[in-house]
């Protein structure tokens, strides 16, 4: 299972190509500085943006340059089934510990399709899945009765879920529906601990990105039940996760990233684009709000 404090990576580009050098280096940082796993090829890492030969080059550099110190939750999803089950053969075969599966978008399936997605997946590849929710970019929202199903069917295939709903009701929805054990993680930084509070295990981050070790330190003392100090790390980061989303993602928080690190670029691919200097401005104050510039 997964806990702790795990960053969806950001995909550095430089003159339009998957900067290796860069992300190996940030796959380093992150490490050093306490996240417990990574994920490549996730919303953060413009996955949608990547042919699926760079999608599963950037899944191997990542796998490669870990060198098994943390596990790696490959980033597989698609709005085509059979497409999503290539991206998990091959991050299996690369040596990823698991699969993190979006809502298929654009498609718009029902609950029923997404049963059939879902289980399809779980029937036919070798790999844990990590089921994403993130219905404000898929318009598709897995309902919890839906997730209590496949994770009951599936106990040694369906082991997680990244939940983006907003909704910390589910918390509690899934603690009680799942008859197995079950690993919840947050997806949105900025409840990560109510979300917690409620049974919550860490959170896939868009912050830790940037500030990996105060991220650390800030699940840590969610871990040793220590409020006063997580209380007191969260204000710190509140600022921040907010800041990651003053205009499109990951154009925030690539830009952050130049702040801090020198061989980091804010390229993107198009159809984003860099950061507004409105948001430019919030990432300024809330970095420094964090001491990290």
């Amino acid at each position: 299972m997964f806990s702790g404090s795990i960053p969806a990576l950001v995909t550095p580009f430089r003159d339009g190509a998957f900067d290796e050098a860069a992300f190996r280096r940030l796959v380093d940082w992150q490490i050093a500085s306490g996240s417990t796993a990574l994920v490549p090829c996730g919303t953060t890492g413009e996955a949608s943006t990547l042919s699926n030969e760079e999608h599963h080059r950037v899944i191997e550099v990542c796998v490669d340059q870990v060198a098994g110190r943390v596990p790696v939750i490959a980033g597989c999803g698609s709005n085509d089934t059979r497409t999503a089950l290539m991206h998990m053969e091959f991050s299996r075969k690369c040596g990823a510990s698991a699969a993190l599966v979006v809502a298929p978008y654009y498609n718009r399936p029902n609950q029923q399709g997404l049963i059939a997605h879902f289980s399809y997946l779980a029937e036919n590849g070798d790999l844990p899945i990590v089921v994403y929710n993130v219905p404000g970019r898929t318009v598709t929202d897995i309902a919890p009765e839906t997730v209590i199903e496949l994770a009951n069917r599936y106990p040694d295939t369906i082991i997680g879920i990244k939940d983006a709903s907003g909704d910390l009701s589910r918390v509690t929805d899934h603690r009680m529906g799942i008859s197995g054990q079950f690993c919840q993680l947050s997806g949105d930084d900025e409840l990560w601990l109510p979300h917690s509070a409620a049974g919550g295990v860490g959170c896939i981050s868009v912050s830790a990105n940037v500030a990996p070790r105060l991220c650390a330190d800030f699940q840590a003392a969610i871990a040793a039940n220590d409020l006063a100090r997580a209380r007191e790390l969260n204000d710190k980061l509140y600022p921040l996760h907010y800041a990651m989303f003053e205009d499109a993602s990951p154009g925030p928080v690539k830009y952050a990233l130049t702040r801090v690190h020198d061989w980091m670029s804010e390229d993107m691919r198009l159809p984003m684009t860099p950061c507004s200097a409105a948001a430019r401005e919030a990432v300024d104050a809330a970095l420094a709000h964090a001491g990290l510039v």
